[in-house]
């Protein structure tokens, strides 16, 4: 495809009046437009004209295959990102020198349709100035011997050459080496072309083009910037063209593990357990079953087995079986052939053919419908499926972790989970114990917690206050890690102080909730509160027998008696 390679971010009015001009320029091919609105006037010409249309500028960002990119929307945002995101190659018009641009190239064609040669460099140097200086790629412009006429001003930036030194020179002493030479010698598009600029050691990667007028060849124009190592990169890239555009919808659904056991916060014995087993299992191949309240770390066990595993440099995929509707998982799974049903327009590879090799993590397993069951049992003892609408059977090697926290058990005697496949997923079962089991966890937990968000949150909160610690040891966490996550953060939002205190958490936990309309002196709370936390806590550790009680007067230094009038206060 020859010709300078243009895309569309904007097809609004300004847009499409862009669009429509320069469709009617030879040397200009349109490789494609975006807007958000799928109603913009300039889409509807584009999908009329058989153009690419996107509604995301980020596809223009991943190719080289662009050699100037107007951004018509005006939005300083869209700019920035733009111009932050794109490939070096990539020459960037905003929407103010594009209208310009228009307007020189409109009246360009209006007099060539009355046949006048009034189309000269310097007639036009001001206009066109206001244009290339919005650009930040060099340009040079020679004429059809050699001479320079014209740089921009990024051009200096980036040569450190002036525009007073420049002009005037012929582009075969300056530098008889670059794309502008080439492109005036041969009289061809020139992409891609690395060298230095003459007279300096700037190395740049340049497009350059001829200038046309009337058929006639007057000069040429180069387009130019530094070459970094993500050019040099791409230019490797380049050369595997074939199997990047083979393989490129498979690799951008294709995710890796983010955990492994060292991640798990937590010295409970129990836990240190569950860690053992699972590690034990991850050498394996054998399916995995991983049981647990919501909130206690499935999803995070899951990442880690796969990590400690062999398959750990092959595909981790995760399928949320509650978050896809029905009619939608057995495409989710096994994938579909282009025209299976409506909307199929191309060819999709299931969740299952891309963790070939690797893992595939399904969450939330107990929710999956009793006819997608059926095909899962297949894939388990046959590895092997069909696409939807397809007849070629497809051989994968996958290695299965599933997780719920219903229980499946009871599933299967109400029949809404078959039992065959029960047993062929919990062939090695996992339960991870809940956090209100780990309470000698909380504090090594919440201290990892403050850290992290610390970063997230810009604070420099040192830890918890020893009346705080006692509250989150003191609270039962039915949401687990999850929620002792979610009071965290929130704590540390609200906080201006260097540790978290009872008067940032009471209002979030049920334990101590009857305090929320207490008053809160800095980081005290009221003493009868304080004094019924530490009675459960001791409760908690001693029990409820009357050894226990003794125990736990002990441990507070208080007597039997006096223990029991304060338990029948509290209602304890």
């Amino acid at each position: 495809m020859s010709g300078v390679r243009v895309a569309i971010v904007g097809m609004g009015q300004g847009g499409s009046a862009i669009y429509q001009v320069l469709k009617t320029i030879e040397d200009c091919v349109i490789v494609g437009v975006c807007d958000i609105n799928e109603d913009a006037p300039g889409l509807k010409l584009a999908r009329a004209d058989g153009v690419p249309i996107t509604n995301n500028f980020y596809d223009f960002l991943d190719t080289i295959n662009i050699d100037v990119l107007i951004e018509a929307t005006g939005k300083p945002l869209v700019q920035e990102t733009i111009r932050k995101l794109k490939p070096p190659s990539m020459a960037v018009m905003d929407a103010q020198a594009a209208d310009l641009m228009m307007l020189v190239v409109k009246a360009k064609q209006k007099l060539l349709e009355e046949k006048k040669q009034l189309l000269e460099i310097k007639r036009i140097k001001g206009e066109m100035d206001a244009i290339l200086a919005s650009v930040q790629e060099a340009i040079e412009v020679a004429d059809i011997n050699g001479y320079i006429k014209y740089v921009n001003p990024a051009f200096t930036k980036i040569t450190g050459i002036t525009a007073e030194e420049r002009i005037g020179q012929n582009i075969f002493s300056a530098s008889p080496d670059g794309a502008l030479a080439e492109c005036l010698r041969t009289r061809k598009n020139i992409y891609g072309w690395r060298t230095k600029v003459g007279g300096t050691n700037v190395e740049v990667v340049s497009n350059a083009s001829p200038i046309i007028i009337d058929g006639q060849m007057v000069g040429a124009v180069v387009v130019f910037n530094h070459l970094t190592d993500f050019m040099k990169v791409m230019e490797e890239l380049k050369r595997s063209t074939s199997i990047i555009e083979n393989l490129y919808d498979r690799l951008g659904q294709i995710t890796g593990s983010k955990y492994t056991f060292d991640t798990i916060i937590g010295n409970n014995e129990e836990l240190r357990k569950v860690i053992n087993i699972a590690k034990k299992a991850a050498l394996s191949n054998s399916t995995i079953l991983l049981l647990g309240e919501s909130g206690t770390g499935k999803e995070l066990f899951a990442h880690a087995i796969h990590q400690y595993s062999l398959r750990r440099d092959k595909p981790f995929i995760k399928v949320n079986c509650a978050a896809i509707p029905d009619s939608l998982l057995e495409s989710e799974f096994f994938g579909h052939e282009k025209g299976a049903f409506t909307g199929a327009v191309k060819t999709k590879l299931g969740k299952f053919e891309l963790a070939n090799g690797g893992t595939i993590f399904l969450d939330e397993i107990g929710d999956m419908n009793l006819y997608l069951q059926a095909k899962l049992l297949r894939v388990i003892q046959e590895m092997e499926f069909e696409r939807v609408g397809g007849t070629q059977t497809i051989q994968v090697d996958v290695r299965i972790i599933a997780a719920t926290n219903r229980d499946l058990k009871e599933l299967v005697r109400k029949g809404t989970f078959r039992e065959d496949l029960y047993y062929r997923l919990n062939v090695v079962e996992i339960t991870i114990p809940p956090l209100r089991q780990r309470k000698d966890d909380i504090i090594l937990i919440a201290n990892s917690l403050i850290v992290k968000f610390n970063r997230k949150l810009g604070k420099k909160i040192k830890g918890l206050s020893k009346q705080a610690e006692i509250i989150l040891e003191s609270y039962d966490w039915p949401g687990n890690v999850r929620e002792l996550e979610n009071v965290i953060e929130r704590a540390m939002v609200i906080a201006d102080e260097d540790l978290i205190t009872p008067k940032h958490l009471v209002q979030y936990l049920e334990p101590v909730s009857t305090t929320a309309t207490l008053p809160i002196v800095e980081d005290l709370i009221p003493f009868d509160e304080m004094e019924k936390i530490l009675l459960k806590k001791a409760l908690e550790r001693f029990g409820n027998s009357v050894e226990g009680k003794k125990m736990a007067a002990k441990a507070l230094n208080i007597s039997l008696a006096t223990l029991y009038n304060k338990l029948k206060k509290y209602q304890l």
